[in-house]
């Protein structure tokens, strides 16, 4: 009935740890530059301040952030104030103090409009501000971006503008056909 017993000695438990921050310091160095890349991918960034978020509320958010071509995260605050230093948004360091987190997109409205529908649903979420392709934005400034059109939306409306003209003209060209053709059958039922 013996079991096993693990000896540590002095020198192997330092190693042991200068290991395991290397480790993490690789883990760091890794975040940092997923952050930068996906600033450069970002038209627009929206800082928020967020406690209290169920699992299911903070899920539900980040799905309608993807569905809306845009994304959530829940970053180190001195992380993320690493991975700003030489982007567009570099500005945007100082409002990285508390439970912060941020929403990133190409499309220059779509981050904006989702986090601010879902912060006057849910207290717990608040806007700080943002920036847009470097410039800052404060929160009322990020909530009148959320109140503009999503270029998919200015596509569909150009779409409906163009298409308009078309089907006019269709209309109208058929139309002197369709009354030549009524006065021909109303001289025809005369005749009779």
């Amino acid at each position: 009935m013996g079991g096993f017993v693990a000896l540590v000695q002095p020198g192997n438990l330092g190693s042991q740890n200068k290991w395991s921050d290397q480790v993490n310091r690789a883990e760091k160095a890794a975040l940092v530059e997923s952050l930068q890349e996906t600033l450069e991918a970002s038209t627009s960034v929206v800082v928020t301040h967020q406690s209290g978020l169920s699992v299911a509320e903070s899920t539900d958010l980040r799905l309608k952030m993807r569905a809306a071509g845009a994304s959530f995260k829940v970053t180190k605050n001195r992380l993320t104030k690493l991975a700003l230093e030489g982007t567009k948004f570099a500005d945007l360091a100082d409002m990285f103090t508390g439970p912060t987190a941020m929403g990133t997109s190409a499309d220059p409205v779509a981050a904006a409009k989702t986090l601010v529908a879902f912060a006057k649903a849910n207290d717990k979420v608040t806007i700080i501000g943002g920036a847009l392709d470097g410039k800052i934005l404060d929160k009322s400034a990020v909530e009148a971006l959320a109140s503009l059109p999503s270029l998919d939306e200015l596509r569909g409306k150009l779409a409906g503008l163009l298409q308009a003209p078309a089907g006019k003209l269709a209309r109208v060209s058929a139309a002197p056909a369709g009354s030549l053709a009524r006065v021909i059958q109303a001289r025809a039922d005369q005749l009779q």
